[in-house]
């Protein structure tokens, strides 16, 4: 029987010979191995513990830290724009000394006293896309790339205006992120990325100890639906008197996957509930059990051909970049222009900006970035990793996270086919966890519903209006306000 999740994904380096993946054709090829898959028991993924006599024990690997921070700061990114007051830190993390394995950050202190606000670590998914050049430049950092591909602007929804955030490149072979152990990137997975990032969180806490003990929070979107919880569950389960400067606080992770079956079951609904695929589609590739059961064993036959057309399917009424979009935006610097789709002036093709702008020599100096390490040029997602997991489940996860008392919050951009909001509720539901206010309309301001929303008992349910998969790219403002309630403990405002 095969699974989605249990095979590999194999990357570009099989079928790309320049190792060069856009985040849509990883995790299309991703979802497509998952629809095509036939599912078997749930399999709860194992934290973790660095303990030699554990079986899932590792060496934990603790190195000095002295001087680094300050080596790590960027004078100015190149291109930025005048005015810019708070502190930014971009290096690498040593996890492991012997293979020569280390991990790229890119580190925004808050804009207003960073000494009283929280830690807020950021992961892409994939598997295997950058955080700092997707997550940092095109979603919720404190830029923007321009279509000059040189200059930077400021991005007046960035959230170091409510924590300091950090940006991790996971696992090495991302973004700038190296190993100098080629076998690294054959093997990575689950296991491997967890343990790298807790023993990257152990180090990088050592080396701004001025944030240890400060409130920490992890948050990521689609494969970090994974990266996110396991994370968080491997610093409960290692939580100690050496390790217990890490503060966790909760998680908020957006359009990420959960649970295989429920997953499943929302893609197929939510193509055809959004008139995507035909009734013939529907039929062969709809739930044939009901989706609250992730226990049933449900066939999801591949596409032969698509029946979507030529759409975005991560936006699926945002426009595709294109010349015409290049030349409207190489004469544009706001992203408060909002005449495109009412979506805060995303532009299609800021991708294209990003890789132009991370590949020149300046930037990367700036950045300290050690290039050649690296087996390719800086790409948005790897094009060298072959990357596999057991689990197929987040659900005994989310419910140990529960039981800790963290805060959890799911939010879902209600235009995104890929990892769609219908598989998110499915999953949240098939959770049957008590409901303590019934579903609502959040508002962004006073005349703008950014959502909708649940509080259940432990976990908080969001959808924000008109975002694709990449939420604060597409509705920035509406993401902004729901992570500043988020950290502030409160629901969203109705």
């Amino acid at each position: 029987m095969k699974n989605l999740i249990v095979l590999a994904i194999v990357f570009a380096v099989l079928v790309h010979s320049s190792h060069q993946l856009s985040r849509h054709e990883v995790l299309s090829k991703f979802v497509e191995k998952r629809r095509s898959g036939v599912t078997s028991e749930a399999k709860e993924w194992v934290a973790p513990s660095p303990s030699t006599s554990s079986k899932y024990g590792w060496k934990l690997n603790q190195y000095a830290q002295d001087g680094l921070q300050e080596n790590d700061k960027i004078t100015a990114l190149p291109g930025q724009p005048e005015g810019i007051t708070f502190a930014q830190y971009a290096g690498y993390v040593t996890v492991d000394a012997k293979v020569g394995r280390a991990l790229f950050y890119y580190f925004t202190e808050a804009t207003e006293d960073p000494s009283t606000k929280p830690v807020l670590l950021w992961l892409n998914g994939g598997p295997g896309c950058s955080s700092f050049g997707i997550g940092a430049m095109t979603e919720l950092g404190p830029f923007r790339v321009q279509p000059d591909g040189k200059t930077l602007s400021k991005n007046p929804y960035a959230w170091n205006q409510v924590a300091n955030t950090l940006f991790l490149e996971s696992p090495a072979g991302v973004g700038f992120s190296y190993s100098n152990t080629t076998s690294d990137y054959r093997n990575a997975n689950d296991d491997n990325t967890a343990r790298d990032a807790y023993t990257f969180l152990l180090n990088w806490f050592e080396r701004f100890p001025q944030y240890k003990n400060r409130d920490f929070y992890i948050t990521g979107e689609s494969y970090a639906g994974f990266y996110v919880p396991e994370l968080a569950d491997t610093i409960l389960k290692n939580k100690n008197s050496q390790t217990s400067f890490i503060n966790l606080k909760g998680v908020m992770i957006g359009n990420g996957i959960m649970n295989e079956e429920t997953d499943n079951c929302g893609s197929t609904d939510y193509a055809w509930s959004h008139a995507l695929i035909s009734d013939e589609d529907y039929a062969n590739q709809r739930c044939t059990s009901s989706p609250l059961s992730y226990t049933t064993h449900n066939t999801f036959p591949s596409r032969a051909q698509s029946t979507e057309g030529q759409i975005d399917p991560y936006n699926i009424y945002a426009p595709l970049c294109s010349s015409d979009y290049n030349l409207k935006w190489a004469s544009s610097t706001s992203i408060d222009d909002t005449s495109t789709n009412g979506l805060d002036g995303f532009d299609p093709c800021s991708s294209d900006y990003v890789l132009t702008y991370l590949n020149t020599p300046e930037v990367q100096s700036a950045i300290h970035a050690n290039i050649t390490n690296l087996p390719y040029e800086w790409t948005e997602c790897s094009g060298v990793l072959s990357y596999s997991s057991n689990a197929t489940t987040m659900f005994p996860i989310y419910r140990r996270m529960m039981a800790a008392g963290l805060r959890i919050l799911i939010y879902s951009g209600d235009v995104d086919a890929v990892v769609p909001v219908t598989g998110t509720r499915y999953s949240i539901n098939a959770l049957k966890i008590p409901i303590v206010k019934a579903w609502y309309p959040w508002m962004n301001t006073e005349l703008d519903v950014g959502g909708y929303s649940v509080i259940y008992k432990g976990l908080t349910f969001a959808t924000v209006r008109g975002a694709g998969h990449e939420v604060p790219s597409y509705q920035p403002s509406r993401a902004l306000t729901m992570t500043k309630s988020f950290l502030a403990n409160k629901p969203l405002p109705s």
